[in-house]
């Protein structure tokens, strides 16, 4: 009989994931090795250019105000390889099934309490609702075409409005369409609702929303977005 290994599982290395984050991004934007190389280059320049304008000038201020220059330019790149990839997985996940309970599951914060899984489905055209509770109130996503989500949408309002009344509970659609959110700009959206309840309330409105809700398990549930899939990892 084999025994089981005991060993913990080894995550990537730095410079792995560093890799694996510009391939992913090169997907979308071929232009990336030389945005980054420029980005290094100009970094290097100014650097150098400083170390020539601050007085001695001497060649040991230059070199180092050259190296300092270098590091500049690295964050840079590293701070905007990071910023594309973010753009890149967006463009991968948009329309995908489940990428709208990914998103709130991971991007809203503490501030707001989600699930991965959506709280209403329709089985026959994988049309998803998701629901998501902060101190902005309640908000219910429409993932699919708005047609068929009316009856979702209605049922889950209307649930949410018997158990918390006097909670705002506002609807969003993901999508491109007219009133539509994009699924890029769906987080900053709904954390950028006013505040309307406190922390004690929040909390008491999951309770009593959670206590009502009916189990969906038994449903065709959409699968949620693998993030391994959808994006590469960052690194650490």
């Amino acid at each position: 009989m084999s025994s089981r290994s005991t060993a913990p599982e080894k995550r990537p290395g730095f410079f792995s994931q560093l890799r694996s984050l510009f391939t992913f991004t090169k997907e979308y934007y071929g232009w990336l090795p030389w945005a980054l190389a420029g980005i290094l280059v100009a970094g290097i320049g100014i650097g150098v250019l400083v170390g020539f304008l601050i007085p001695p000038g001497a060649i040991w201020s230059v070199i180092l105000w050259g190296f300092t220059g270098l590091l500049v330019g690295i964050l840079g790149a590293m701070m905007t390889m990071t910023r594309l990839a973010t753009r890149a997985m967006y463009k991968r996940i948009d329309g995908m099934p489940g990428a709208t309970g990914h998103i709130i599951s991971t991007n809203l914060g503490r501030r707001w309490q989600a699930s991965e899984m959506p709280v209403g489905v329709n089985p026959k055209t994988q049309e998803a609702v998701y629901r998501a509770v902060g101190r902005g109130g309640v908000v219910i996503i429409g993932e699919g075409a708005r047609g068929r989500l009316t009856r979702l949408i209605n049922d889950e309002r209307a649930k949410v409005k018997r158990v918390a009344s006097g909670v705002p509970v506002h609807v969003l659609y993901v999508g491109h369409g007219d009133d539509d959110v994009p699924i890029a700009k769906l987080a900053p959206t709904i954390k950028a609702l006013p505040k309307a309840i406190d922390r004690t309330t929040m909390a008491a409105v999951i309770k009593r929303i959670e206590s009502v809700s009916q189990s969906v398990t038994s449903l065709p549930i959409p699968k949620g977005v693998d993030p391994m899939k959808a994006r590469a990892q960052r690194p650490r």
